[in-house]
């Protein structure tokens, strides 16, 4: 009995030169018809592999890609988007953040930033970056106005202030992904952090290092979600140690330095004494331990600091900064991902990252190079 043919989709080898397969006539414009012929595929298969689907091969791609390469071929966007009613842009939209300088833009989003930008490239998709208040209807302004393909939200942190938009947007039919907190009940695709996991990361290293009275600043109202579960990861981790939670020791803050530098000396005018700070973000964290400098305290001797965000800046504060790191590139890839598969018809669901600790100055770790 014979053996079976490969796959289609799986078949390998390198394509041969493309005048000894097929004699074209030199005024034949390649088509994608023409590459599947060389590289012994299906039409679709050429169009799946030049938009970047996943669910091709990577060693069909490539030697679909090197045909197109041979031929001079290039994809005509805009034919291939009116093919699929599409516009082959996706919308991201901010929610405006007080930020010392004028972009608005919080600076944990710039990393994430850069890594859609990437993600789209290579799939074919342009990038549409636009400031967006809650009152603006977004299907209106993107999808329906036939702006863009789909719609990911970065920076709403107050899920339940815009849940409303949300649910009726998805009953529209609306393609939509959004960074933030990762809830079962939640409408629609969300891609997220484990803050929970991160909040006991921060608590779990400050423990170790022999801190017991430490202080927590960030919001724990249900309105900031994503810090609520870092203050429960740092709250349930020290109750595991032995160490009951100081309310004292709890200062709200928004997460800009300036915030952080309120917070800190509101707690410093309690008359609490503490040795160690988890900031929910390390812009927080960035303003404290200006704070503390300010009062004489000494960063790491006297009180150790932990942030979370993993920003560039906390690389090159003096002391540079412990922190709780996300995946800003995973997360932007996974954002972009998610919302091409629902697009194109593929499932999509929400993902949960995971954090890692780096450790820094500020808790008497070695210096960072700045990245």
């Amino acid at each position: 009995m014979r053996d079976a043919q490969p796959a289609e989709a799986e078949r390998v080898g390198t394509p041969p030169p493309a005048e000894a397969l097929r004699v074209r006539d030199k005024r034949h414009k390649a088509n994608s018809l023409d590459i599947a012929h060389m590289a012994g595929v299906s039409q679709s298969t050429v169009s799946r592999a030049l938009r970047g689907d996943p669910m091709v091969s990577a060693a069909t791609r490539e030697r679909i890609l090197e045909v197109a390469r041979q031929l001079n071929y290039h994809v005509d966007k805009n034919a291939s988007s009116l093919r699929r009613k599409q516009t082959g842009t996706l919308a991201l939209l901010f929610f405006e953040d007080p930020t010392t300088d004028d972009s608005a833009i919080n600076p944990f989003f710039h990393s994430m930033l850069g890594s859609m930008i990437r993600a789209c490239s290579r799939q074919g998709y342009d990038l549409l970056v636009s400031f967006q208040d809650l009152l603006r209807d977004w299907l209106a302004d993107y999808e329906d106005s036939h702006k863009a393909d789909g719609i990911i939200l970065l920076g709403y942190g107050d899920y339940l202030a815009y849940r409303g938009r949300l649910e009726a947007l998805i009953a529209h039919g609306a393609h939509l992904v959004r960074w933030g907190q990762v809830l079962p009940d939640h409408p629609g695709v969300s891609i997220g952090c484990d803050n929970v996991a991160g909040g006991r990361l921060a608590a779990e290293h400050l423990v170790r290092l022999g801190r017991r009275r430490i202080a927590f600043i960030g919001e724990i109202a249900p309105s900031a979600p994503e810090m609520a579960d870092r203050y429960r990861g740092y709250h349930d981790t020290l109750l595991a140690a032995g160490l009951e939670p100081d309310p004292r020791l709890q200062a709200s803050a928004v997460s800009t330095e300036a915030s952080g530098r309120a917070a800190l000396r509101a707690l410093l005018e309690r008359g609490q004494e503490f040795d160690a700070v988890f900031a929910a973000s390390d812009l927080i964290a960035i303003g404290a331990m200006g704070a503390l400098a300010a009062a004489g305290r000494r960063v790491p001797e006297d009180v150790a600091v932990v942030g979370f965000d993993g920003i560039p800046m906390g690389a090159v504060t003096r002391p540079s900064l412990t922190t709780v790191s996300q995946d800003t590139k995973r997360a932007g890839e996974a954002l972009v991902q998610s919302l091409i598969n629902q697009i194109e018809g593929r499932p999509a669901e929400s993902m949960i990252l995971t954090p890692r600790l780096v450790v820094r100055e500020s808790c008497g770790g070695v210096a960072a190079s700045p990245a």
